[in-house]
């Protein structure tokens, strides 16, 4: 498998959806990209910010594009003491919420990415869903 497929990237969209729902009783939006960043699937659901659509797409991009969790790159700009602008991609974001997903030998499929919570709950959701994709 080289990234994952449209089928996967909606069922991890769905399942973010439902599980901010159930576990937060809050609306989110949740993209879904292949290992290139580019987008395959995305989801609104009522109510959630409208802000939260280029958050959510940003961080699954982020994620993909620097091969780390948001929370991963944000850690390291500020180990590092640099600005995200470093990077020479203005479409990068550190904001905790995106996740990458990686097969069992652990190369990098695609990301998804979370907003409309507080940046914790983003990110556990978008941890949760990219470890329990079967990429296999």
């Amino acid at each position: 498998m080289e990234t994952i497929d449209y089928a996967q990237a909606r069922r991890m969209v769905a399942d973010a959806l439902a599980r901010a729902a159930g576990e937060y009783g809050r609306p989110i939006c949740a993209a879904a990209c292949d290992a290139q960043g580019f987008l395959l699937a995305f989801a609104r659901a009522d109510g959630a910010p409208v802000r939260s659509i280029a958050l959510s797409q940003g961080k699954a991009y982020s994620a993909a594009r620097m091969g780390v969790g948001t929370d991963a790159f944000l850690a390291r700009l500020h180990r590092e003491n640099i600005p995200a602008s470093y990077f020479c991609d203005p479409a990068l974001t550190a904001l905790p919420g995106g996740a990458v997903v990686k097969n069992a030998a652990g190369r990098l499929l695609g990301a998804v990415g979370i907003s409309g919570l507080a940046p914790e709950e983003d990110q556990a959701i978008a941890d949760l869903l990219a470890a329990s994709l079967d990429t296999h």
